[in-house]
């Protein structure tokens, strides 16, 4: 027979002092704290993995919001368009494109190492660098990013990631709500209404900011090419070398600002000085051009719609998810920052005693 609940005695786990257990409570938080962050550190190649997807499908939600503007037919049939627009693009550019950007990649490579073990030449002959070649800072470069990514340290190892970010959107993107309930399911009910319009204001300003990257770059990398086709009919050689994946590579690295307008021009004035002086000067007139007119021209008019992030916070950003995450931490580190700045932004609109009223239930309308 059970002994009644008077004649049990306490067990080793049960604190009876409400003091005590008031500070073993905030002990458990903290260690639970440690962990979390323990643990994001063990499990960020998948972690980015999985908020790259989150991106991808923010992109797809997008493209299917803005196909509903012209076409009204059911959302579905709208994402299926953007996924097929997205893969014919994608095999457009490997059929068609695919070899001849492959060589000409090589071609770059070789001129742009060319270009700085010149560079460095000249340095050492003049005393400004001592002992330093393309291969030291090729390894230090390589060694100093991307310490945890090992799940994409190979060509296999980010083709397996770019595939599994693209499943992951197109499930996400395909019922976006469902995922946003199940998040909502976890969290206190009072919560859920504050936790939904947080969700909702995160989308929205994430859409307008890859909308916004997505435009820019596609006007960086045109008016790049244009700009190429002009120099080099001033110049008399008739057309620019690799004038098309120049403008391409713009197109694509103005994804990340700061950086990516830095890499491109480094290519294209390189790629510019290998044919002459002449045409390395151009190429840097070029360069200074199409950033001065993106940033005073095409950003402030995009800003106006989109996110307006300040350039040193970006940085920033960047510097610490490139040094830790590697080339996709890079790439991710402008939809983070913007992420938690929409997340700040619209929960310090609510005050507490506006909270606590909430209503405990909320039915999510249909998307």
């Amino acid at each position: 027979m059970s002994p009644s609940l008077e004649e049990q005695t306490a067990g080793p786990t049960e604190i009876e002092d409400p003091r005590l257990r008031f500070e073993v409570k905030k002990a458990l938080i903290w260690i639970g704290l440690i962990m979390l962050a323990a643990g994001v550190v063990l499990l960020a190649a998948p972690l980015l993995l999985i908020t790259g997807g989150m991106v991808f499908a923010v992109m797809l939600d997008g493209g299917t919001r803005l196909l509903g503007r012209i076409l009204p037919i059911a959302r579905g049939w709208r994402l299926l368009i953007v996924i097929m627009a997205f893969f014919g693009f994608i095999g457009w550019t490997g059929w068609y494109a695919g070899t001849s950007f492959f060589e000409q990649f090589a071609t770059l490579r070789d001129t742009v190492a060319g270009q700085i073990a010149r560079l460095f030449d000249w340095g050492q002959r003049i005393g400004v660098i001592n002992e330093l070649t393309v291969e030291r800072v090729e390894t230090t470069l390589f060694d100093s990013v991307g310490r945890v990514t090992s799940i994409l340290g190979t060509a296999l190892g980010a083709i397996t990631g770019a595939i599994l970010m693209i499943v992951i959107g197109i499930f996400v993107a395909a019922e976006p709500r469902l995922y946003d309930r199940g998040v909502a399911w976890m969290l206190p009910t009072r919560t859920r209404p504050k936790f939904y319009e947080i969700s909702d204001h995160v989308g929205y300003a994430l859409r307008r900011l890859l909308a916004g990257r997505l435009l820019g770059m596609f006007i960086e990398g045109v008016f790049t090419f244009i700009m190429l086709t002009v120099v080099a009919q001033a110049i008399g050689i008739g057309t620019f070398p690799l004038a098309a994946l120049l403008a391409l590579l713009t197109g694509l690295l103005a994804f990340i600002p700061n950086v990516g307008a830095f890499v491109s021009g480094v290519l294209m004035v390189a790629m510019g000085f290998s044919l002459s002086n002449e045409a390395g000067f151009y190429a840097i007139f070029v360069y200074l051009f199409v950033q001065n007119f993106d940033g005073y021209v095409v950003i402030p008019m995009i800003a106006k719609k989109t996110v307006d992030l300040a350039p040193a916070l970006v940085l920033a950003m960047q510097i610490v998810m490139g040094t830790l995450f590697g080339i996709l931490g890079l790439l991710l580190a402008d939809p983070l920052i913007a992420a938690i700045k929409a997340a700040l932004e619209q929960y310090s609109k609510v005050t507490p005693n506006k909270s606590a009223d909430l209503p405990d239930k909320e039915e999510r309308p249909a998307s």
